[in-house]
């Protein structure tokens, strides 16, 4: 019978009486519990894949699951069924083996003794005589022809006269060992090759006679009843019924006892988990209470911070005013001075006294009006100086190039001076005057150039060695730059900071969301972006390849395997990001290997001159000061 849940989920105080309803309803058939005589099954566990159990086991699996921490309705119908092993089936579990095995007229007796564990008695075993020795069938072969009656072992006797003609058979100890042991005992009798057969024959021909061990045969003489002895008890059918009984009883004791101490640490479980709850919820609520406290403190401390600030503006700004009249009114009383000076000498000696108290205040503003703006002047200052190096820089480099191009032209007017000196000495047949004077001048024009030459080789030396300190200066002032000007061009500005070879982790994000689950997408994102900043780290990857381009050596990105598994697994953006970063390292950092800042023009997607910086910087200095 189906017993999925016809019924509602239950809650743990309706446990008894579900239980008991089930209970009722297997005794009344309504559950299918028994297969055959030795196999039971559990109508509540359907779907497992053990299916058949046999009473003990079926008993310790219900016993475990009404104490485990199930559901209450799985609990109550497990119980149940444990309840009607233990109580209508343990007594009658023993009595219908009985009855099967009993119903052969040759074990009726309750009380007759048997071998146990079950064995079985076979002798006339063909032998033969060799070397002096008598040999017949192994053990192994003569359990190959009684496998039908499932043998554990078959044990062939010797004596010191070699093999007896006589075989002990070992059956299982269970009560399906006992019905083997019977067939084997009765397909034997059928055959008129039993006991009772081999006892009354006088001429026994060479065929095998077999009978179950039994207590004649236990206390007998000789190689049996000795094998028997050793390896087995007599026991009757009730005495082991009674042991099964017991043990059974024992068991339910045991499983009830432990079903016990199991409940009593599922209370304390629970008690303690009760407790920690509790604990915790306060806890929660202290933290609560804690954290919107310290809000609140914030958010008072920050009202402080910005009605102090204003507190401050509102004050320098009347000051600024008083000081603005007072300056005004300074200037009037000049004004009004100068129109006095025609007075007599005490008049014109305390004008005199008037303006030079007039200027040392006039004196004193401006050196506040000074000490305001020399801050902002500073930075003005050092804009300038780094613009004045700059076209210094420039003109520098024009004048190599205009150098350069001097000695390349004096380079070839002494090429051609040289030619021309060779040619003439080679026309040179006779001793010619003329000639000879020719060839004096060129070779005195000549000198001339070379030592012209050395001059401006000189000179460009000079010059290189001056361009060379120049751009390093640029280079010291673009790195002061970049240092010092961090803050001012942070966020959203056209020009800023770019940090060279850092690897932009939003391809790899929205890569990750096409292709794995959302709860996994940020994760393997950020495994992913973590692997190739460390590849770009590794200085013993470098997928570059030198080329020649209009005779200039280059370095060009190669794919190699690790960029085109790339491309195939996640996609040409983060291919483009990852080829970006490598790019960006191997030109800025390549031997370092990690990202280095460098000035960039963000609207554009450049590296940004020295001049846009300093006009951006001189703009936003005088948007600030007007503001002032």
């Amino acid at each position: 019978m189906d017993h999925s849940s016809s019924e509602s989920e239950i809650s743990d105080s309706d446990i008894l009486e579900f239980e008991e309803k089930i209970y009722n309803r297997i005794r009344e058939g309504h559950y299918k519990v028994s297969v055959s005589d030795n196999t039971y099954r559990c109508p509540f566990c359907v779907g497992k894949k053990k299916q058949d159990y046999n009473f003990k086991d079926l008993l310790q699996h219900t016993t475990g699951i009404g104490a485990s921490n199930r559901k209450p309705k799985v609990k109550a119908m497990h119980r149940a069924l444990a309840k009607y092993l233990s109580t209508d089936v343990a007594g009658s579990a023993n009595s219908m083996q009985l009855v099967a095995v009993n119903s052969n007229p040759s074990t009726s007796k309750r009380d007759e003794q048997f071998v146990w564990p079950w064995m079985g008695v076979i002798v006339n075993v063909p032998t033969e005589l060799r070397n002096g020795q008598y040999v017949g069938e192994s053990g192994n072969r003569l359990k190959e022809q009684l496998s039908r009656f499932n043998p554990l072992k078959v044990h062939a006797l010797w004596n010191f006269r070699g093999h007896t003609g006589n075989a002990i058979v070992d059956f299982a100890k269970d009560w399906s060992g006992f019905k083997d042991a019977m067939a084997f005992q009765n397909h034997f009798e059928t055959e008129h090759y039993g006991k009772k057969d081999w006892l009354e024959r006088r001429h026994r021909g060479s065929d095998i006679y077999g009978w179950i061990a039994k207590a004649n045969d236990y206390t007998s003489n000789g190689t049996i009843g000795d094998h028997l002895r050793k390896n087995g008890d007599l026991k009757t059918v009730g005495d082991l019924t009674n042991e099964e009984s017991r043990k059974t009883d024992r068991l339910v004791a045991t499983l009830a006892n432990q079903i016990e101490v199991k409940n009593k640490h599922l209370q304390e479980l629970e008690c303690k988990y009760t407790e920690t709850t509790l604990s915790l919820d306060r806890m929660m609520d202290e933290r609560d209470t804690l954290l919107h406290a310290y809000n609140e403190e914030i958010q008072k401390m920050q009202q402080l911070a910005r009605d102090h600030s204003h507190k401050i503006l509102k004050e320098n700004a009347k000051l600024r005013s008083e000081l603005d009249s007072k300056r005004d009114e300074l200037e009037i009383r000049r004004k009004q001075l100068d129109k006095l000076v025609a007075q007599n000498d005490t008049d014109k000696r305390k004008l005199d006294d008037e303006r030079r108290k007039n200027a040392m205040k006039n004196s004193s503003l401006e050196l506040a009006t000074m000490e305001q703006n020399k801050a902002d002047e500073k930075v003005l200052k050092l804009l300038e100086d780094h613009k004045r190096e700059k076209v210094a820089a420039l003109k520098k480099i024009l004048n190599l190039e205009k150098q350069l191009d001097q000695k390349q032209k004096l380079e070839l007017e002494i090429q051609q001076l040289k030619n021309q000196l060779q040619i003439m000495k080679h026309m040179e047949g006779e001793e010619d005057a003329t000639m000879k004077k020719k060839i004096d001048e060129m070779g005195e024009q000549l000198k001339e150039k070379i030592e012209e030459m050395d001059d401006l080789e000189s000179l460009n030396q000079t010059l290189v060695v001056k361009e060379r300190m120049s751009n390093d200066e640029l280079q010291e002032a673009r790195k002061e730059l970049i240092h010092g000007l961090g803050e001012m061009l942070s966020g959203r500005t056209l020009l800023g900071i770019k940090r060279m070879g850092e690897l932009d982790d939003k391809p790899f994000l929205l890569a990750c969301k096409q292709r794995f689950e959302k709860g996994d997408a940020e994760y393997k994102a950020s495994l992913f972006c973590s692997q190739w900043e460390e590849e770009l780290k590794n200085p013993d990857w470098h997928p570059f390849k030198i080329v020649s381009v209009d005779g200039k050596t280059q370095e060009v990105l190669v794919d190699d395997e690790k960029l085109k598994k790339l491309k195939d697994d996640l996609g040409d953006e983060v291919y483009k990001a990852v080829t970006t970063a490598l790019l960006e390292i191997n030109e800025y950092n390549p031997s370092g290997r990690y990202p280095v800042g460098e000035l960039w023009n963000f609207k554009e997607g450049r590296k940004a001159s020295l001049k846009e910086v300093i006009q951006y910087i001189l703009k936003q200095w005088k948007t600030h000061k007007r503001k002032r």
